[in-house]
């Protein structure tokens, strides 16, 4: 063989091999090879095959602990499936098709940082040792995330050590909600550090605070307008938040056509419409679909 054709034989096998990591057979419980981050840009619904919402709902078992601020994407699924129907239909068991979804099932903490910034970790522990069919477990922030550069580290050590110790289940790191602080705040800073950490370590990544700093549209980024959960914005600069860009929003589209009333806590419908969308984006994703 020549060194011509020598070369084009190993660019066929790299494509090759390129293409089989994107390959609709992965597990859902295989390690992540690549950054996995869902934030505004995964809020389009009708983007997401089929298919992969079917192999969502058949492949995980997801348990998911929160409070109030982490209801929102409860509380968007629930309204989800009054506006899309049973496709995106979930419950505690997995019954008659429906995604498998543990909500609140943990004992002995509420969220990442209620009682304290380490529970959390051990009341997962506590409940895979005895639920091994679980293959996903996602936590949310409440306010908390508003903490130390340490302390936030402490939660990325956390996490860490529990995927070495329960390879065959899928992590999701989440961001904190807005505040109102912008930019500079820090609840920015700490969401920012936890976004370079899952960027350059290989993790998934639920970014809340993203998804809540952008409208539909995704024109205007709100939380470097001082945005906070409720949506509400400066959108003057005079230090006055004066607007809220999910009313807005609503106000100037269909409702029940191109967004639906749910309980959003602290918050709009539309941004738990959003954290919906979100939620079922990164669950097509952990059941094998590349996002493409």
């Amino acid at each position: 063989m020549n060194k011509g054709a020598c070369y084009n034989a190993i660019a066929f096998l790299l494509l090759a091999c390129l293409l089989w990591n994107c390959d609709s057979s992965v597990e859902p419980n295989s390690q992540v090879a690549i950054p996995m981050t869902i934030d505004h840009s995964c809020t389009k619904l009708s983007n997401i095959p089929s298919k992969w919402i079917d192999s969502a709902r058949s492949q995980l078992k997801i348990a998911y602990g929160h409070t109030s601020h982490g209801s929102q994407l409860i509380t968007g699924m629930e309204g989800l499936v009054l506006f899309k129907g049973d496709k995106y239909a979930f419950n505690s068991t997995g019954a008659n098709g429906a995604l498998y979804l543990k909500d609140q099932p943990f004992s002995g903490a509420s969220d990442l940082g209620n009682p304290d910034r380490s529970a959390w970790a051990t009341a997962t522990r506590t409940y895979l040792n005895k639920h091994s069919e679980i293959n996903v477990i996602i936590w949310s922030w409440c306010g908390q995330v508003d903490g130390t550069e340490e302390e936030i580290q402490a939660y990325l050590t956390l996490m860490s050590q529990l995927e070495r110790d329960y390879p065959q289940v899928k992590f999701v790191y989440m961001t904190g909600h807005l505040n109102g602080t912008g930019e500079q705040g820090n609840v920015n800073q700490r969401n920012e550090q936890i976004r370079l950490y899952c960027k350059t370590n290989n993790k998934i990544l639920y970014d809340f605070a993203d998804i809540e700093s952008y409208d539909p549209d995704a024109k205007v980024n709100y939380m470097k307008l001082d945005a906070n959960d409720n949506c509400d914005y400066d959108s003057d600069g005079n230090g006055t938040l004066d607007k809220n860009w999910a009313i807005d929003w609503q106000n100037s589209h269909t409702k029940n056509v191109e967004w639906y009333e749910c309980s959003a806590a602290h918050s709009q419908s539309l941004n738990a419409n959003q954290k919906a969308y979100a939620a079922w984006w990164l669950w097509a994703r952990l059941a094998g679909w590349n996002g493409l």
